[in-house]
């Protein structure tokens, strides 16, 4: 087992480093709290129980650009200063950025991290990996602080009208990507610095706008799914649907078509694509699912019975909690990296109908079991 901690473990990335460490068999995770940078003894403890440290504590944005060279200077000092207290040589992964090139402050600090991290390395023949990395992108992250994506999509799923400030090339990697990326540099031992992470596709600020403003007309006003063509689509996609507030967005009402013939109702519109449209019977009282996906995308609809479905985030305590009843139809969607599991409650088989689509590597592991 490679025994594995994250500063900064409670942060974008760190969550989802986090989660996708867990699971990996070969791998054990040792906690991190923000609190460790005040308590030397703490931090001492954190290294000495590690055998690599992914070091993402930092910060991002303050009014002063002073504030953020001296901080994230400061945390790097402080973790070679508990290193070296502990005489313990981890495997250090540190998160760099492509804007260690710009002519600012927080890049400045990226880059002289990575210099310090360098020169501890050369001294006490460790490992290091001084990874740069491109603009991060996923579910989740911060609006106005992670990256344009978390920024636009928050916006547009809130009643908000997204500015570009300008329209310049970025390049992107999607968070579970940059994981894999970890992970790989983990079990391999690599060292070296400067380590480029290979970004996953280049927009236009504003093809990403756009992008975005077509989930949002298709998928969050009409419930359609839109088209995606490759991956890193879907990942734009998954990435969208998780700054919808699940809390008021589902059940998501469908439109309920009857005539003398009795009901129609059309569960999935597809722009353009395809997928597996399934449905199964529950008898009372007995419950499916309790797993999550990573990368599938899919939908549960009630078409007779009464059900309970339950969502939980992978890592968080809150539980969201769904009752739907085939007399008025109604679907909830699983979002990536949620627990779910749907319940019988009624007194009748329960027949739900599940649309899913895998999009690509199908022969990749996407489910993972955990109860919700």
């Amino acid at each position: 087992m490679i025994r594995v901690g994250i500063t900064g473990q409670a942060g974008f990335v760190g969550t989802f480093l986090f989660n996708t460490l867990g699971t990996c068999s070969d791998i054990e995770r040792v906690e991190f709290a923000d609190e460790y940078f005040d308590d030397s003894q703490k931090l001492r403890e954190f290294v000495r129980s590690c055998d690599a440290i992914v070091h993402l504590a930092a910060m991002n944005r303050h009014s002063d650009m002073q504030v953020i060279y001296d901080t994230n200077i400061r945390l790097v000092k402080e973790l070679i200063q508990a290193m070296e207290a502990e005489k313990v040589t981890p495997h250090v992964l540190f998160s760099s950025s492509t804007q260690e090139e710009r002519d600012n402050l927080y890049g400045a600090s990226k880059r002289d991290g990575r210099k310090l991290f360098e020169a501890w390395a050369k001294k006490n023949n460790a490992k290091f990996t001084g990874c740069v990395i491109p603009n991060v992108f996923g579910p989740y992250g911060r609006p106005n602080y992670n990256s344009v994506v978390a920024t636009f999509c928050y916006k547009l799923t809130h009643g908000e009208t997204p500015e570009i400030q300008q329209d310049g090339s970025i390049k992107l990697i999607y968070v579970g990507d940059l994981c894999k990326e970890f992970i790989q540099i983990i079990r391999s031992g690599e060292s070296a610095s400067p380590r480029a992470i290979p970004y996953g596709a280049e927009r236009k600020v504003s093809e990403l706008l756009a992008t975005f403003e077509n989930f949002k007309k298709l998928y969050f006003e009409q419930g359609i799914i839109p088209e995606l063509p490759g991956k890193f689509d879907v990942q734009l996609f998954n990435t969208f649907c998780g700054y919808i507030d699940h809390k008021t967005f589902f059940p998501y009402r469908l439109k309920l078509n009857t005539d003398q013939r009795g009901s129609f109702v059309e569960v999935v519109k597809l722009d353009k694509i395809g997928g597996q449209i399934s449905f199964s019977t529950t008898v009372p009282g007995i419950t499916r699912g309790n797993h999550y996906h990573t990368r599938k995308i899919e939908r549960f609809a009630v078409i007779k019975g009464k059900a309970k479905i339950e969502l939980r985030k992978v890592g968080s305590s809150e539980k969201l909690t769904f009752e739907l009843d085939g007399s008025a139809p109604a679907f909830v969607d699983m979002p990536v990296w949620c627990t779910h599991n749907i319940t019988n409650i009624g007194d009748e088989d329960l027949y739900t109908m599940f649309w899913i689509n895998e999009f690509y590597n199908p022969s990749d592991p996407d489910t993972f079991f955990e109860n919700v």
